[in-house]
C-alpha cells in the first residue's frame, strides 16, 4: 500500500474515533437547554443565554454584562472589558466590543 494511502486511511480512522468521543446532545449546566451558540462557549459558572442579535451571551441577573470568547464586556456610560466578571475592568471604545454590542449602544 502506498504511503499516501496509508496516511489517508489513518487520518480517516482518527477522525472517526474523535466523533465517538463527543457526547450527544450535551448542554453545559450554566445555560438553559437550547440557549447555546454552536461556536462560542457560554461563560463558566454563570447563568446566561445566547442573544443572536447581539452576538454574545447575556448574563442573567447582571445589568449590561455580556460574554463572548473568554471576555466579559460591560456597558456603564462607556465600554470596558475583563477576563473575569468581577474585573479588573479595562476601558475600551466601540471597536473593542463585538459588533452587535456596538450597534445596540451606538450614540
Amino acid at each position: 500500500m502506498s504511503r499516501w494511502l496509508q496516511l489517508a486511511l489513518l487520518a480517516s480512522l482518527l477522525g472517526l474515533s474523535a466523533c465517538s468521543l463527543a457526547p450527544l446532545n450535551s448542554t453545559p449546566a450554566s445555560t438553559p437547554s437550547g440557549a447555546n451558540h454552536p461556536r462560542f462557549a457560554p461563560p463558566p459558572g454563570a447563568q446566561s443565554h445566547w442573544d443572536a442579535g447581539l452576538g454574545v451571551y447575556v448574563l442573567a441577573g447582571a445589568r449590561h454584562l455580556y460574554y463572548r470568547e473568554r471576555t466579559y464586556y460591560r456597558w456603564n456610560a462607556g465600554w470596558s472589558w475583563a477576563s473575569n466578571p468581577q474585573g479588573p475592568w479595562q476601558p475600551t471604545d466601540s471597536s473593542g466590543v463585538p459588533p452587535g454590542l456596538h450597534r445596540r449602544y451606538a450614540q
